[in-house]
């Protein structure tokens, strides 16, 4: 009876087996651009923070409802005004079997606040972190700071051992092109690990089946391929050689969604493209003009601004898939207020006589540079912008070109005129405010504020706002920063772009408003 029932239990558990490899999926999907670095902390990138995000975790994740949920720490809370303690998750190990431990944090958020770290405006309010026990850290910030669960949701964790044996300890550095082990090869705690990494052609996922958590999902296997010409996705996703794509080229998304093997997901994305001038330098790196920089001068920003036909990029460029913007931030952030959001008219006339009025009748010349694979339909908007800008006197030299070396040019700060999108990670008008209003320090306060617009006031509202916890009057602060900004013309807010991710019917997964795409979430149906 005993050799029985271990002769049966073990046919069981070879049916389960057997099963469960049936149900293992490998997923295929293409994005216009590549993940540039394997490394968590090298670029503030959404698509880069998104497929690192599968490979790495934070302490403080977020749902399928961009809600804060438990991660690498199981709880948190405040033990004093500018002191958060959280207790971390026991028996969580990385890919290569190393405990996660207390070290690691320490070390994690030294390595974010580092040389090279294009993370460093996350930490930028955190004075100190303190390992307690193995299980137990303590963050001190340098004042009072209530959204920092909210901060800390994209600061993923790296083993200390594994980064000091492969001289990985400082981040690489896309600004100066600098790269290490962490390039390439990866050592996290998260749903999968890094198989397979060729850049710009290949980077292949596989499951991480000592994982921590549940995975809903059934992928095994994830196949990750850049295709930047928008023709070549398409067909490769109507092919069956993707199964997921993104984004759709908005002249594909009809026809995509009536093929009956497919689908489109389209939704309203949380990121901002703007466009940024140098108002730092005595004289612009790439102009005509000599001796001045024209951008320095509010009348010149606002005619920039006054020369966007804005209804023509929403209707002609972006097919109706875009809503213009008067602010830094959209719909469904913190901060955000429908009053305010009223853009400056388009008025070439009025642009021509504030040019005039600032020194240059006849316009001048300036180079804007402009990635061609990161943003919808990005390459188009500058060229509409440029043509915009063409009617009232300025020459616009276009620099399209791949984010691999795009990213590089305009973090060095090496750009005059540019186009940057941004999705606030922490979904609060503090991140914008901080990030690219705030007047850039050491400290990664206005670290992507690459023309250097800078406002005393801004500085003192946007610390203010960091520490305050009466909503009210938070609100009330966030609305000043914004007028005196939206009064500067510190930068030219264009819209917010929308989603469209394309698929085979036979694949369920999350669309979040982030862009992020987490493969434990996927399942593919045979």
């Amino acid at each position: 009876m005993k050799a029985s029932m271990t002769f049966f239990t073990l046919l069981a558990g070879l049916a389960l087996a057997g099963a469960s490899a049936v149900q293992a999926a490998t997923l295929k999907v293409a994005n216009q651009g590549d993940a540039v670095s394997m490394d968590p902390h090298s670029l503030n990138e959404s698509l880069q923070l998104s497929f690192t995000g599968n490979v790495y975790e934070p302490l403080i994740g977020r749902d399928k409802a961009l809600g804060l949920v438990p991660g690498l720490a199981r709880s948190w809370k405040q033990t004093a005004p500018t002191v958060w303690r959280f207790e971390l998750r026991p028996g969580v190990k990385f890919h290569d079997g190393a405990p996660f431990t207390a070290d690691d944090v320490v070390f994690s958020f030294k390595r974010v606040a580092g040389e090279g770290s294009d993370m460093k405006s996350y930490v930028s309010s955190v004075k100190e972190v303190r390992k307690v026990s193995d299980l137990v850290v303590d963050l001190e910030t340098t004042a009072p700071f209530p959204i920092l669960p909210d901060v800390l949701t994209t600061v993923y964790m790296m083993n200390r051992t594994w980064c000091e044996t492969n001289k990985a300890t400082l981040p690489v550095d896309r600004r100066k092109g600098i790269e290490n082990v962490a390039s390439f090869k990866a050592n996290g705690t998260g749903p999968f690990r890094v198989k397979e990494r060729q850049p710009g052609a290949r980077t292949v996922l596989t499951r991480n089946f000592q994982y921590w958590d549940k995975v809903e999902g059934n992928v095994d296997e994830v196949v990750f391929t850049p295709i930047g010409n928008d023709a070549t996705r398409v067909a490769a996703l109507m092919s069956g050689d993707v199964d997921v794509m993104e984004p759709v080229p908005l002249q594909d998304v009809a026809r995509l969604g009536s093929n009956p093997a497919l689908k489109v997901m389209q939704g309203p994305e949380l990121r901002t493209i703007f466009l940024g001038m140098d108002q730092k330098r005595d004289e612009l790196l790439f102009s005509s003009v000599k001796g001045r920089n024209p951008f320095k001068d509010v009348r010149v920003r606002r005619a920039f601004y006054q020369a966007i036909d804005i209804e023509a990029i929403r209707s002609r460029v972006m097919r109706g898939a875009a809503t213009p913007t008067a602010l830094m931030v959209g719909p469904g952030i913190k901060g955000f207020l429908s009053e305010m959001n009223k853009r400056l008219p388009y008025d070439p006339e009025a642009s021509k006589r504030l040019l005039a009025e600032a020194g240059y009748p006849s316009g001048f010349e300036v180079t804007m540079n402009c990635p061609n694979d990161r943003y919808v339909n990005d390459s188009e908007i500058c060229q509409a912008v440029a043509s915009g800008l063409a009617r009232v006197g300025v020459k616009i030299n276009l620099q399209a070109e791949s984010k691999a070396t795009y990213f590089q040019k305009i973090l060095s700060r090496n750009t005059s005129f540019y186009l940057l999108g941004w999705t606030p990670g922490t979904y609060d008008a503090h991140n914008v405010l901080t990030s690219l209003m705030a007047t850039p320090t050491d400290k990664g306060q206005g670290q992507f504020n690459l023309g250097s617009y800078s406002n005393p006031k801004v500085d003192e509202l946007t610390l203010k706002i960091q520490s305050e916890t009466d909503q009210a009057k938070r609100n009330t602060m966030i609305v000043e920063a914004f007028k005196l900004h939206a009064d500067d013309v510190g930068h030219l807010p264009l819209h917010q772009q929308a989603l469209a991710w394309g698929m085979k019917k036979s694949v369920s997964l999350t669309q979040l408003a982030d862009n992020m795409m987490f493969f434990k979430w996927v399942t593919v149906k045979p």
